[in-house]
C-alpha cells in the first residue's frame, strides 16, 4: 500500500474562529495521520509562493474563474490575466493577514480524503458533513461583491504535483516525521 502527503492550511478564518482542533480531528477520525505542523503568520511573499507555480496558473486561474461566473448566467468580459492575478492578490492578502496552521497529513489516498472532508472551495456549493458545508455560508459571489478572498476555512491540496510543491514551500524535509502509528495496523493491514 502506497502512502500518500498533502497539505492543509486552516486559514486565517479558521484559526480566528477557533475550529482549529474541531477540524484537525475530522481528519484524525478517518485514520489520516499528522506528520508535520505549524503555527505561522505567512509573509505575501510565502503565501504568493504557496499561490503561483508559475506565471500560466495566473491565467488559468482567471478563465476557471470566468467559466464559473458564465456557468452562473453572468455576462463576462474581464481579461482573464487580469482577473487571475486580481484573484491571487485577494487570497495573498487574505492568507497572509493573520495566522494560519499548516500541517502534512499521510495516509492512504490522504489527498483525495482531505478533499473529500473538506468539501467544495466555494462554501456555498459545500455538502452538509464537509468542513466547508458545516462551519461556512461564505460564497464567490459574496466575497466578489466585497473584493476579497471567499473565506473557506481550509486549503487542501488538489493533486499530487501541488501537494508536493505546496509542502515544499511550507516545511522543509527535516520537519516531516516518520513514525508508525499503531491504529495503521488496523486501518491498512
Amino acid at each position: 500500500m502506497t502512502k500518500e502527503r498533502t497539505l492543509v492550511l486552516l486559514k486565517p478564518d479558521a484559526v480566528q474562529r477557533n475550529l482549529i482542533g474541531e477540524i484537525i480531528s475530522r481528519f484524525e477520525r478517518v485514520g489520516l495521520k499528522l506528520v508535520a505542523m505549524k503555527l505561522l503568520q505567512p509573509s505575501k511573499e510565502l503565501a504568493y509562493k504557496h499561490y503561483v507555480k508559475n506565471e500560466e496558473e495566473i491565467e488559468a486561474l482567471g478563465n476557471r474563474s470566468i467559466e464559473g461566473k458564465r456557468k452562473g448566467g453572468a455576462e463576462v468580459h474581464d481579461d482573464p490575466k487580469k482577473l487571475g492575478q486580481s484573484i491571487v492578490d485577494r487570497l495573498v492578502t487574505f492568507l497572509s493577514s493573520a495566522p494560519v496552521v499548516a500541517f502534512v497529513l499521510e495516509g492512504h489516498q490522504a489527498i483525495k480524503v482531505t478533499r473529500k472532508i473538506v468539501g467544495s472551495t466555494e462554501p456555498l456549493q459545500s455538502d452538509v458533513g464537509t468542513i466547508r458545508g458545516d462551519f461556512t455560508v461564505d460564497s464567490y459571489h459574496i466575497a466578489d461583491t466585497h473584493n476579497r478572498a471567499v473565506r473557506n476555512l481550509v486549503h487542501a491540496s488538489a493533486n499530487e504535483f501541488d501537494s508536493q510543491y505546496e509542502i515544499d514551500v511550507w516545511f522543509t524535509p527535516d520537519e516531516l516525521l516518520e513514525y508508525v502509528n499503531p491504529r495503521e495496523t488496523v486501518l491498512y493491514k
